[in-house]
C-alpha cells in the first residue's frame, strides 16, 4: 500500500484500522521513509474528525527508530495541541507520545508543566493522571524548587483514589526523587 496523497490516508484513518494498516503506514514512514507521508500523517492529528485524528495518533505511537526521531522534532506542536485538546483518548495518546521522548533542561515548558501538575490530582482518567505525573517529574527533575512543588502534589495523592498504575508511577517517582536527594 502506497499513499499518494492526504485523501487516501485520511480515508483509511476514517475507518477501523488494524495491525496491517498500521504496519503499512509505519513502513512507509519508517527508516529511510518519506517525510511527505510523515507530514501527511502528522497533519491528520489535527483533523476535524476525531476518529481520523485519534487513528493518526494511534499510528504515531507505533513509530520506532528514525520515525521516532522525526516525531521528536514535533514535540512543541504536540504539546500545543495537547494543551487545547478536549478529547480524552487523543490527550492520552499525545501524552504517551510525549512520554517516549527524552526531556532535557531546554525542553521544559511552564505551560506544559502547569498542565501536567494540574492533572495529577484531577478527575481525569487514571492513564492521563499517571502520564502527567511522569511528565511532570521529567521536567521538574532539573530544578529543586519544582521538585518540591511536585512532591506536594504527590503527597496530595494520598487523599484521593489511586489505581495500581498510578500508585506504581508515584512510587517509582518517589524512589527517583529520593535517589536524587542522596546524590
Amino acid at each position: 500500500m502506497s499513499f499518494t496523497g492526504n485523501g487516501e490516508m485520511r480515508e483509511m484513518l476514517a475507518g477501523r484500522i488494524g495491525r496491517r494498516d498500521i504496519q503499512a503506514i509505519c513502513q512507509q514512514c519508517g527508516n529511510g521513509g518519506d517525510d511527505c507521508v510523515r507530514e501527511t500523517l502528522f497533519s491528520l492529528v489535527s483533523d476535524d474528525d476525531d476518529k481520523v485524528a485519534y487513528n493518526a495518533l494511534w499510528v504515531l505511537t507505533h513509530f520506532d527508530g528514525e520515525g521516532r526521531d522525526w516525531l521528536r522534532r514535533k514535540r512543541g506542536i504536540l504539546i500545543d495541541s495537547l494543551l487545547t485538546e478536549t478529547h480524552t483518548g487523543k490527550r492520552r495518546l499525545m501524552l504517551s507520545l510525549l512520554d517516549r521522548m527524552p526531556v532535557t533542561e531546554v525542553d521544559v515548558r511552564t505551560d506544559y508543566l502547569d498542565f501536567c501538575l494540574a492533572k495529577i490530582n484531577s478527575t481525569e482518567p487514571y492513564g492521563i493522571r499517571a502520564l502527567c505525573l511522569k511528565q511532570a517529574f521529567a521536567q521538574c527533575r532539573f530544578y529543586p524548587e519544582l521538585l518540591h512543588e511536585l512532591k506536594c502534589e504527590i503527597e496530595m495523592m494520598e487523599h484521593g483514589e489511586m489505581s495500581p498504575g498510578i500508585r506504581s508511577a508515584r512510587n517509582n517517582i518517589m524512589k527517583q526523587m529520593s535517589r536524587m536527594q542522596r546524590d
